[in-house]
């Protein structure tokens, strides 16, 4: 596990604690580190119905398998 920096750190525990989140629900400012975290296998993309009955589609964040703790 390679060492995080405390902005990537928040938003993983962020990511982590919802299970799923909306890529636009992350601050603008801090939404720079989710490349990283993807290059780091610690979270993945994908696009999921922005509701219920949409065919709209959004990018959604959730954790991989890994559930050790940072």
């Amino acid at each position: 596990m390679q060492a995080l920096t405390d902005i990537e750190r928040e938003i993983y525990t962020l990511i982590r604690r919802t299970g799923s989140i909306m890529a636009k629900d992350i601050p603008f400012k801090k939404a720079g580190v989710i490349p990283s975290l993807v290059r780091k296998g610690l979270i993945e993309i994908y696009k999921g119905p922005s509701s219920r009955g949409s065919r709209k589609r959004c990018k959604y964040l959730r954790c991989t398998g890994e559930t050790e703790e940072i």
